[in-house]
């Protein structure tokens, strides 16, 4: 559900009314997913107001430059700079609870001028994915899992990071998996979080230590996909606001700490028939259907074009390697771990899949559209998944591309791909992506310094 359900406008004026709001930040997830828009008077704050800014805002790279002479790019996206019309879903109004003042947040969706929604925008693009599951009569269910890392402040980049210090004054130096006693350290941090999540209606869930030094998890209930995909992005702010609250820093960097393990976002899905609610991933004898092997299929067929998006960031790469939490192939198993596709051992009518591949740095948006794409062309295309894995699957052979150029290349050849999740949307997405890795390029790391200054 979403975090108002079935609020209207009427319903949102009147939440803003009650809650004596006077400032309203007027959010739009770009690309890379961060929070752009508007700080508004609640006076000022309308639907018919029509807020604007300018579509190239979708259009950047995560250091905010514009690709330049990109034919694709530049048929996607105006070069005169025009803008896109705003409007707010009422849904997806909240607070914001680390403001001073009475103040709400509210996702907007864009409009070009002609009424239509912008097709390159990350929730238009996960909403075209959901009409067409909805044109079959489906209805997908997710259920996303969020690793991060809280860290010490890091003011200087060139310096690498350090786990925070806890209540005990002592930073983690040994891997916690698991200990209640090391997220303890953390208690107050963690209730501002909780107190923070009920306040916005977030609907949060587990929380744990996972494998790294200072590295936690979270669940989230399972539900819409929209919905969560808010709730997610909701709450990368919210826990960043929190962290700095407590004189830390909290990142969803892919991999932020060398020798420690990467972030991840598995992302458990299944489809339910939109009229019954019954998982199609059954037979009516409760065993796996061919819904549910095509959808397998469908993933394992399509995920390696879409790492781009699933694994962002030149970063992303460094997570897929073997021998780590992060799955380095598209191989699927019941309860295994080491694949990239697992199937959770649960009751019947919770059959799902986890995909594990999918980084914490990804755009949430994206990150549900291109994993829900994947399982849909499957299921149109009937397409069969390889056998089952049952042992450790970091013995196979890489299946996912080891670096973004490679991943960019495959998505812009998947004429398939582009069909689902469109054309402009993959034109301007690559032409982002491969800007963003030229300009890492210019980049000298410490290693290279180190190892390569006095011995080539």
């Amino acid at each position: 559900m979403s975090i108002r359900e079935n609020f209207s406008d009427a319903d949102m004026d009147q939440w803003l009314n009650e809650n004596r709001v006077t400032e309203i930040e007027c959010l739009v997830p770009d690309l890379t997913g961060v929070a752009r828009g508007k700080i508004l008077p609640r006076a000022k704050f309308t639907q018919e107001r029509g807020m604007r800014i300018p579509e190239a805002v979708l259009g950047m790279t995560v250091t905010g430059n514009y690709p330049t002479e990109n034919a694709a790019y530049d048929r996607a996206i105006s070069s005169t700079d025009r803008d896109m019309i705003l409007r707010a879903d009422p849904g997806s109004i909240t607070t914001v609870p680390w403001a001073i003042d009475p103040t709400a947040q509210v996702i907007h969706d864009c409009y070009f001028a002609d009424g239509t929604l912008v097709d390159f925008a990350p929730r238009s693009v996960l909403r075209r994915v959901l009409k067409l599951y909805a044109d079959k009569g489906w209805k997908p269910v997710v259920g996303p899992e969020l690793e991060f890392y809280l860290t010490e402040k890091n003011i200087d980049p060139d310096l690498p990071l350090k786990a925070p210090v806890g209540r005990s004054g002592r930073a983690e130096t040994s891997r916690q998996v698991y200990s209640i006693d090391a997220v303890n350290e953390f208690d107050p941090l963690f209730e501002d979080i909780y107190d923070y999540c009920a306040l916005m209606n977030l609907d949060v869930d587990t929380l744990i230590h996972e494998t790294g030094a200072g590295q936690m998890g979270l669940n989230f209930q399972h539900g819409d996909a929209l919905a969560l995909a808010d709730n997610l992005f909701y709450f990368k702010r919210t826990l960043r606001e929190a962290a700095l609250k407590h004189d830390m820093y909290a990142t969803f960097m892919a991999k932020p700490m060398a020798g420690e393990p990467g972030s991840a976002m598995h992302v458990h899905q299944s489809v339910s028939d939109a009229a019954t609610g019954r998982n199609i991933f059954n037979t009516a004898d409760g065993s796996p259907s061919a819904h549910f092997r095509h959808y397998i299929g469908g993933l394992q067929r399509y995920t390696p074009s879409v790492m781009a998006i699933m694994a962002p960031y030149v970063n992303s790469y460094r997570r897929i390697v073997r021998h780590t939490a992060a799955p380095i192939n598209i191989q699927w198993g019941i309860d295994n771990r080491t694949v990239g596709f697992r199937i959770p051992i649960s009751g019947v009518e919770q059959r799902r899949v986890e995909n594990r591949i999918i980084g914490a740095d990804a755009n949430p948006y994206l990150a549900m559209a291109v994993t829900l794409a994947c399982g849909y062309l499957g299921l149109v295309d009937q397409l069969e998944p390889t056998p089952m894995t049952t042992a450790n699957a970091h013995e196979h052979l890489f299946e996912l591309p080891q670096g973004l150029p490679q991943a960019l290349e495959l998505l812009r050849r998947e004429d398939r791909l582009r069909d689902v999740l469109g054309e402009r949307f993959v034109d301007v997405y690559t032409a982002i992506k491969e800007l963003e890795h030229q300009e890492f390029m210019t980049v000298i790391s410490p290693w290279e310094r180190e190892h390569l200054l006095l011995h080539v």
